[in-house]
């Protein structure tokens, strides 16, 4: 919607580069999650398009306007009603529905989601809420901690209790995150214990480069193997996704089966999308979105003649009227979309008034009626993507596997609404994830982002790229509240370790990591972990380890023969 919103009012015609609709997405949603005004959310967050201020104002106004008339809803919408429900009459009745408010995660709620537990409990209810401030790492979605430190100003007669006993980690993993964690200016002090027996010493891996780098991760991955540590209870995780990249290589190559976590979620995939688009223009005519990116599908249409029959189908003043001229053919098509509408004609015709709920309302009391359910309804719109997918992908086949995987997701569902409904506000993270549990004998590596990571364990957990500019960020060196947000990150990495933690630093960054040059960058190790490396085994990984070694045990000899060298010239 942001695209079409900003295409329509042209605010790009500025000779500076104006942000992207993704980039105005982000803005629009911290400005209301955040409550914080435009131009404080550019100044902080988005200083380089600033300059915008007036134009961005504009799109988010009338990208307002425009869910409103369209009778949709985006997630930051959900809690924005959700507030002001509890805010009004009908609030006070829901009130009295509750005599307790319990809240997990707490450290991770936004502001507009702490106004709502307050309405909630402006009754006779009592909050309670969990959270840990060592693990808010969400502050870009607008998360902020200062909600669970300021909860028991918040409510009257609340009281704090301090959660110390681990009950995952051996001592020496706690020793390293304790160590992490002391190194906060804001965080609530404590000391984390457990009743675990040790284990191995934590490692910090000086390596070479990334190369050796996963060449060591993969030789240690495959000798806890052998110890009788499945796969599956190992992770490889990282900052960023991309920092993975060398690694998934080093794997693929080694024969190593992974999952990946933090990448590309499988409802952003854009053939996914594709299909869930031809679902809910039949759920919701007015949805202009949806009718955007469905008539871009059909050969020849582009943006000019999407938006001309986006005119001609007055999709925004007669929605029900919109789609019926377009299943009877009143409209003018390019000649090249012309077998593509026909096959989606034919595709939304066998759905659009088979939905069983459809049914349900339209058939005389005492009757049956033979209904479309959604994963049918899936299949038979699956034969617009087979004639479309084919020019728009290059890997058509498999985008059209991960469509029979949404048909196997639909089957779980009476309604196309409901279905609709759930997989937008509960998506799998990915294809596997509509596949079922693994059968007994399947094994695989996890690889995550931390964020991705957050609230899960494993026996071992190998941590790359500890280094400064990666972890923390280069993005967050400039802000104390951000660089201790950065600092959080890296105690939850270490604390979803069970017994083994290993944590690699490549010393070096190569320019053109698979080019014919040895060009490169030379890294510190993390700010976080440098203090505490005494809580660490260090060891060291790649050639130049092997060539220290050589050098410390014979280093008379060596010392020997340049002596004899500079007796020889003098």
């Amino acid at each position: 919607t942001f695209s079409i919103v900003r295409s329509e009012l042209d605010v790009a015609r500025h000779t500076r580069r104006f942000p992207r609709a993704d980039t105005l997405a982000s803005i629009y949603s911290r400005v209301v999650n955040s409550q914080a005004k435009l131009a404080d959310v550019l100044t902080d967050h988005f200083p380089w398009v600033a300059e915008h201020h007036d134009s961005i104002s504009e799109v988010a106004k009338a990208y307002t306007a425009r869910k409103r008339r369209q009778s949709v809803l985006d997630y930051d919408d959900m809690l924005l009603f959700w507030r002001a429900l509890v805010n009004s009459e009908a609030g006070v009745v829901m009130q009295r529905r509750f005599d307790h408010v319990l809240v997990d995660e707490y450290q991770d709620t936004n502001p507009i989601q702490a106004d709502i537990v307050r309405g909630l409990c402006a009754g006779d209810a009592t909050p309670t809420v969990v959270g840990d401030d060592a693990q808010a790492i969400y502050g870009f979605r607008a998360a902020t901690v200062e909600n669970l430190w300021s909860f028991t100003d918040q409510f009257d007669d609340s009281r704090m209790v301090t959660l110390t006993q681990n009950y995952r980690s051996t001592p020496d993993v706690l020793r390293v995150a304790n160590g992490v964690l002391a190194q906060s200016q804001f965080l609530v002090r404590k000391e984390l214990s457990t009743e675990i027996a040790s284990g191995p010493a934590p490692r910090l891996v000086t390596c070479d480069d990334e190369a050796a780098q996963s060449g060591w991760v993969c030789d240690e991955i495959l000798s806890l193997r052998e110890t009788g540590l499945d796969l599956r209870d190992q992770a490889v995780l990282f900052r960023s996704g991309h920092h993975s990249a060398h690694l998934e290589l080093e794997l693929a190559r080694r024969d190593i089966p992974f999952v990946k976590y933090g990448g590309l979620k499988f409802l952003e995939a854009a053939h996914v999308k594709d299909l869930l688009s031809l679902l809910r223009v039949l759920d919701n005519p007015s949805d202009e979105l949806a009718w955007n990116r469905v008539l871009r599908m059909l050969d020849g249409v582009g943006p000019a003649t999407t938006t001309r029959l986006l005119a001609e189908l007055d999709i925004a003043g007669d929605p029900d009227g919109a789609f019926a001229r377009f299943i009877s053919g009143d409209v003018r098509m390019p000649p090249r979309a012309a077998a593509d509408a026909e096959i989606l004609r034919s595709a939304w015709i066998d759905c659009a008034a088979t939905d069983p709920t459809d049914a349900a309302e339209s058939s005389p009391e005492g009757t049956s009626t033979q209904s479309v359910t959604p994963a049918e309804q899936v299949d038979r719109l699956r034969a617009v993507c087979v004639a479309t997918f084919p020019r728009r992908y290059d890997d058509a086949p498999a985008r059209l596997g991960d469509l029979e995987q949404l048909a196997v997701l639909a089957s779980g569902y009476a309604t196309r609404s409901r279905f609709l409904t759930e997989v937008v506000l509960d998506p799998p993270e990915r294809t596997g994830d509509l596949a079922g549990p693994p059968h007994l004998d399947d094994e695989f590596l996890t690889l995550s982002t931390v964020h991705s990571a957050k609230g899960l364990e494993w026996s071992a957990v190998h941590l790359l790229h500890v280094a400064d500019g990666n972890l923390p960020s280069d993005m967050a060196l400039g802000d104390a509240e951000g660089l201790d947000e950065e600092l959080r990150l890296a105690y939850v990495a270490v604390t979803r370790a069970k017994t083994h933690l290993n944590v690699l630093f490549p010393m070096r960054y190569h320019i053109h990591r698979y080019g014919q040059d040895d060009r490169h960058l030379y890294a510190q190790l993390s700010r976080f972990f440098e203090p505490i490396r005494d809580r660490f085994a260090v060891e060291s990984a790649g050639n130049r380890a092997e060539l220290d070694e050589v050098v410390e045990t014979k280093q008379v000899d060596v010392q020997a023969s340049v002596e004899q060298f500079l007796d020889n010239l003098f």
